[in-house]
């Protein structure tokens, strides 16, 4: 048994432990050490490998709350999740190298809460176009809209293009009610959600009025050229070959795209090949873009989102995530 002590001097020890030391149980829980508050010291005893994650997980909460000005049990319980994926490779928010896309949202700060998801901010910090695939609730549309808004926002884009194909899954849109938009608005919802959950209503509305945000169905790209804009291709999964290809080549200077999908989830006709399937094979080993692959592990959802990914991967005997097609 080793003891380790970090210094709280300065820091608002309600923020730094919580309600009733909230965050301290919570460390306690996830790790097998034991805590003990004295003065302006928190002393940690354990074996070494447990105390040196749990130094980090306390760097890590230390520059969120230095950042934020505050700390909660979510980002407290993001910061456990980051240290017990026990990725070496992937820097810690501190170090600084996804600092870039931290958006502070209506709802506080919005940075990635896994490695995979660390994975992903990377790889759109340098490259052009990155392709995220993985199952649902790996994050990948939420972060794609607020690394948007971030880049916005630094002035390094001047609009945000937002689409997504509209596939029929069991009902045609010629029988729901009202115009095209209408009957495409249920397809475009996820979109609308996450730039809602991260904007003032205020603010999203002049963005839609003025253009500097659209969210458009995947069929109206054609014949675009689009400079100067964050794209953001959704559900990719469902585009066609030619689809994917006439997406891809609306990007004009100064552009960058994301495109996510989840290759187990495919509403396509049968003699219908995945546009982000093959896709995989096209682009491979081309400098300046990326793709990057997600598992349940990375699922951000609801704790029993990760139980049925599994349980559906043991049904089927195939990984959630796929990889390079074959």
């Amino acid at each position: 048994m080793q003891e380790r002590r970090i210094s709280i001097r300065g820091i608002d020890p309600l923020q730094m432990l919580g309600s009733h030391d909230e965050h301290l149980r919570l460390v306690e829980q996830a790790f097998p050490v034991k805590l003990v508050v004295r003065g302006d010291e928190i002393l940690f005893s354990g074996e070494a490998d447990a105390l040196d994650k749990v130094e980090r997980f306390w760097m890590e909460v230390l520059f969120l709350l230095n950042k934020n000005g505050r700390l909660d049990a979510p980002d407290v319980r993001a910061a456990i999740a980051l240290v017990r994926n026990d990725a070496s490779e992937i820097p810690p928010a501190s170090a600084g190298t996804p600092a870039e896309f931290l958006l502070f949202s209506k709802k506080g700060v919005i940075r990635p809460k896994t490695a995979g998801q660390e994975r992903y901010c990377r790889a759109v910090q340098s490259n052009e176009i990155v392709f995220a695939i993985g199952p649902a609730g790996t994050g990948k549309t939420y972060l794609a809209v607020a690394m948007a808004l971030a880049k916005m926002r630094e002035k390094e884009v001047s609009r945000i293009i937002l689409t997504r194909p509209a596939i029929e899954a069991g009902e045609s849109l010629g029988f729901l009610p009202g115009d095209l938009m209408e009957k495409v608005d249920p397809y475009l919802r996820p979109l609308t959600d996450a730039l809602f959950d991260m904007l003032p209503a205020s603010e999203l509305q002049k963005f839609l009025e003025r253009k500097t945000v659209e969210i458009v169905p995947l069929a109206y790209m054609r014949g675009r050229t689009l400079n100067d804009a964050f794209v953001i291709l959704d559900e990719a999964q469902n585009t066609t070959s030619l689809q994917m290809k006439m997406f891809l080549t609306r990007l004009g200077l100064q552009s960058r795209a994301i495109v996510t999908g989840d290759v187990t989830q495919i509403d396509l006709p049968e003699r219908l090949q995945s546009g982000l399937i093959q896709i995989q094979d096209v682009l491979k080993n081309i400098e300046g873009i990326a793709f990057v692959y997600f598992d349940k592990q990375d699922v951000v959802r609801h704790r029993l989102v990760k139980d049925i990914l599994q349980a559906y991967e043991t049904f089927n005997g195939n990984p959630a995530g796929g990889g390079p097609a074959s």
